[in-house]
């Protein structure tokens, strides 16, 4: 087995957290080919994929507003988030489903995304995002609130609490919040609020992951094509009773009809005496 058909067995048997990463290293890779600046040593993503704050962008883009969430500015951008993506997915796929996983993905993108929008026209900047670290933020901050004091063993470090580890990334988001990629930062902390709101709903009642699942379940069946099975007629007989064959009319009228036969030809020759009691009552039935 190559390392190709390893990888794909890999995606195969993985669960939603591992595609997820299968997702955003192959989307990487494309928009390495296609979108890297060479010369500039950056990324120059269109407007049709990274979340741009001006409406022109998003208006005309709306699907910006998760298609960000799959496209990365660069390697350790990209790593990074990874890595913190399969950290937190281990822990929250521990008590919560699949499902569950990528409807709190998708909706922590979309809602970082909008806040990201909102947050610039307030401040009235100009920028464009991409990177899942936000809908990963959601996916933390949403096993941390439900599993706060969940011990989590460091390399080098030891045991620490769950909410310890988000705390410290939560505090180095504030205290750059106005220093660097500002936009990152407000979506990530957007992205972190709406994992704490999604786990306080469902703690109510309320699983907001079940409208993403929905969305997908309408567009798979869609294009899913309905399996045609021959049509089959089957008669069933509920009374256990078993089914008398039909005796063809035409049939039983000329077996009727040479017994009748019979029975005047004994008439004539020998008289309606010399008639049997049930020839009598034949002929008497079929008189009527």
């Amino acid at each position: 087995m190559n390392i190709v058909d390893d990888l794909k067995l890999q995606y195969k048997l993985g669960g939603i957290a591992h595609k997820l990463i299968y997702w955003n290293v192959a989307f990487f890779l494309i928009s390495l080919v296609f979108f890297y600046q060479f010369k500039n040593g950056a990324f120059n993503f269109p407007s049709w994929i990274a979340l741009s704050s001006e409406p022109s962008g998003f208006v005309l883009n709306p699907w910006t507003f998760l298609s960000y969430a799959f496209f990365h500015s660069g390697f350790m951008h990209l790593l990074f988030n990874m890595i913190i993506l399969n950290f937190a997915s281990s822990f929250f796929l521990t008590f919560f489903t699949q499902k569950q996983f990528l409807g709190l993905y998708v909706l922590s993108a979309i809602f970082a995304g909008i806040c990201f929008v909102a947050g610039y026209y307030i401040l009235n900047l100009s920028a464009s995002i991409v990177g899942a670290s936000a809908a990963i933020m959601g996916i933390l901050v949403a096993v941390t609130t439900y599993q706060p004091l969940m011990n989590v063993r460091l390399l080098l470090i030891g045991n620490v609490k769950l909410w310890h580890i988000t705390a410290v990334i939560l505090i180095l988001d504030l205290m750059q919040f106005r220093l660097d990629n500002t936009g990152g930062h407000i979506s990530h902390l957007a992205g972190a609020f709406f994992g704490f709101l999604y786990i306080k709903l469902l703690q109510n009642g309320t699983d907001m992951s079940k409208v993403v699942t929905a969305v997908i379940d309408f567009f798979t069946n869609l294009f899913k094509k309905s399996a045609k099975t021959p049509f089959k007629k089957v008669h069933k007989n509920y009374t256990g009773r078993p089914i008398e064959k039909p005796v063809s009319k035409i049939i039983t009228k000329d077996k009727q009809q040479q017994q009748i036969d019979e029975i005047l030809d004994k008439i004539s020759q020998s008289g309606y005496d010399s008639l049997t009691k049930e020839e009598k009552e034949f002929l008497f039935k079929v008189g009527k």
